[in-house]
């Protein structure tokens, strides 16, 4: 077994070496933040565009069918009963304000859905979460030299 950086388990690993782990897991981190938000938008934005279809859908009808569906509803009811033509006007109507008051109904259902979505808060609360931990991860402190000779150290360029 071994440690992302390739090193064993258990082996001691220089502090560039953990600096350098650490890095490139906050950095996947990152990313798939990212990622996850970006999907639970995408989610989001088919709700409400499902949503608007369906509002758009529930206009049209409205429009589109109440001339041709007056006419044809309001003779058929005159057929039918023989009440005054005016009568199957206004019930002809009513039955179009039926379908359209259904479709306007899913069009809400899915508006709600769309505003529960809490796709960016989810995301917003575990970078939080993350940023709270790295503020409390702090470097131990190191003694200052007795001497007060300062240290030459060579540094490798590896």
């Amino acid at each position: 077994m071994s440690a992302p950086d390739g090193s064993p388990v258990g082996a001691e690993r220089s502090i560039g070496q953990l600096f350098a782990s650490a890095t490139t897991e906050m950095s996947a981190l990152v990313h798939d933040e990212i990622a996850l938000a970006k999907a639970q938008l995408k989610r989001d934005v088919k709700r409400g565009a499902l949503s608007g279809g369906a509002f758009s859908a529930a206009g049209a009808v409205l429009i589109f069918s109440l001339p041709m569906l007056n006419f044809a509803l309001a003779y058929g009811i005159r057929t039918w009963s023989h009440w005054n033509l005016a009568i199957c006007f206004v019930l002809s109507f009513a039955a179009n304000v039926l379908v359209a008051a259904l479709l306007a109904l899913i069009g809400l259902v899915f508006a709600k859905k769309a505003k529960k979505g809490k796709g960016p808060q989810k995301v917003a609360a575990s970078v939080k979460e993350t940023a709270g931990v790295l503020q409390n991860a702090k470097p131990h402190p190191r003694t200052a030299p007795v001497s007060d000779a300062v240290e030459v150290v060579a540094r490798s360029t590896s």
